[in-house]
C-alpha cells in the first residue's frame, strides 16, 4: 500500500479520494487534513463529475489526531479546528457531488466528515459516534455537521452520550443515504454517484453551490435568494437546451 496519506484514483468521469493512514485509524491530522484539502481541490479543477469519498483500513476515520493537541496552546488548537472547518467547507465548495462510502467506524470528526459529504452510503456493519461527551472534549465542531443532518433532538443524544449508532439506525435518521450488505457497498455507491451525476455539470454545480447558500436561512431568505438563482439560470444555455430537447421529444446535448 502507498505511503501516501490520501490516494486519488479516476475511473471514467468518477474520482476516488480515499484516506490512506490504517495504521492511525485515519486520523485526522494536520497532514491528514491538508492532503485532504489538496485533493479536493485538484480533483475540483479535474473533468471528474462526481468523487467518492473512501478509506482504507478498519476504521473509516477516529476523528481528530491527539497527538497534535497534547500540550497545544488554544491558539495552536484554534488553528487545527479551523484547518478542519477549512477542510469540510471545501467538501461541500468544490462542484463536484461526493459521496462518502463509509466501510466501518465513523467517530468524532470521522463522523463529522461523513456528515459534510453531499451524500453518503455506508456498509451495515458500519457505526458512527461522537463520543467527546464520554471524555474531556466535547464534539463541538462535529456536532455542527451532524445536528443539520439528523436535528436537534438526535445529534445531542449522539454527543451527550457519546454512544455509537449503527448504520441502520444512521439511515433512519438521516445521517447517511442507506445502509447496504458489506457486499453491496461498491454497487450501491456506484449507483448513486453515477445517477447524481447525470445531467448538465454546471446546472449540478449551481444547484450544490445554491443548496448549501440556501439550506440555513429561513424559509422567505430561501425563497428569494433561489427565486434570482433559478430566474437566472433558466435562461441559461443547459436549461433552455433541456427545455427544448423535452418539447421535441429528443435527448438534450449538454455542453
Amino acid at each position: 500500500m502507498s505511503d501516501e496519506l490520501v490516494l486519488t484514483d479516476y475511473d471514467g468521469p468518477i474520482a476516488t479520494i480515499t484516506l490512506n493512514n490504517p495504521a492511525k485509524r485515519n486520523t485526522l491530522s494536520v497532514e491528514m487534513m491538508a492532503a485532504v484539502i489538496d485533493a479536493f481541490e485538484t480533483v475540483a479543477k479535474s473533468d471528474a463529475l462526481g468523487v467518492i469519498l473512501a478509506a482504507n483500513g478498519p476504521v473509516f476515520s477516529a476523528g481528530h489526531n491527539f497527538g497534535d493537541m497534547l500540550d497545544a496552546t488554544a491558539e495552536e488548537t484554534t488553528a487545527i479546528f479551523a484547518l478542519c472547518t477549512r477542510m469540510m467547507d471545501t467538501i461541500q465548495a468544490i462542484p463536484q457531488p461526493v459521496i462518502a462510502k463509509v466501510a466501518s467506524l465513523a467517530t468524532a470528526a470521522g463522523c463529522q466528515l461523513v456528515a459534510t459529504c453531499d451524500l453518503a452510503i455506508a456498509s451495515d456493519a458500519a457505526s458512527f459516534a461522537i463520543p467527546g461527551g464520554k471524555g474531556g472534549l466535547f464534539c463541538h465542531t462535529p456536532l455542527v455537521a451532524v445536528a443539520r443532518n439528523v436535528g436537534r433532538k438526535r445529534a445531542l443524544e449522539l454527543a451527550l452520550t457519546g454512544d455509537p449508532v449503527d448504520a441502520a439506525t444512521a439511515a433512519d435518521w438521516g445521517l447517511i443515504n442507506r445502509a447496504v450488505p458489506p457486499e453491496e457497498l461498491d454497487a450501491a455507491v456506484d449507483d448513486l454517484i453515477r445517477r447524481a451525476t447525470r445531467g448538465a455539470s454546471a446546472s449540478k454545480a449551481l444547484g450544490k453551490a445554491a443548496f448549501y447558500a440556501q439550506v440555513g436561512l429561513d424559509q422567505r431568505d430561501a425563497y428569494a435568494y433561489t427565486v434570482e438563482v433559478m430566474g437566472t439560470a433558466a435562461a441559461g444555455p443547459d436549461a433552455q437546451e433541456g427545455i427544448s430537447a423535452f418539447l421535441d421529444k429528443r435527448k438534450p446535448t449538454f455542453h
